[in-house]
């Protein structure tokens, strides 16, 4: 399986994480850290001020504040999330994140649903 992930599928390998950020002066930059068909890790990085407005998920995702703090909507509410937060997103709840606070960066692992279960 050959991809453009930041980490080789085939074989172990290590990253630092803080060295693969990108920002973006007024934009968001997602990269893809490993994409498999089990699981999809993605770092997100958002200049100050920017804004993914309310979506779902089909896959169930853990959101891993790396650095900074951000605001982020679920549950129906906000809520302020500093650097080393985990949140579990089940699949298709509904969600927002904003950069309220200055840059941040987040890590967000996808998580395929297992077929078996009953």
């Amino acid at each position: 399986m050959t991809s453009a992930t930041l980490l080789p599928t085939e074989i172990a390998e290590a990253i630092f994480l803080p060295e693969i950020a990108q920002m973006a002066p007024a934009g968001i930059v997602s990269r893809t850290v490993l994409q498999t068909p089990e699981a999809r890790v993605v770092m997100f990085t958002f200049a100050d001020g920017q804004e993914l407005t309310s979506h779902t998920n089909r896959r169930r995702v853990l959101v891993h504040v790396l650095e900074g703090e951000c605001e982020f909507q679920f549950s129906g509410e906000w809520h302020r999330l500093g650097a080393g937060t985990l949140l579990h997103l089940p699949p298709n709840d509904p969600h927002a994140v904003r950069a309220s606070y200055g840059a941040f960066s987040m890590l967000l692992t996808f998580a395929a649903e297992s077929q078996s279960e009953t």
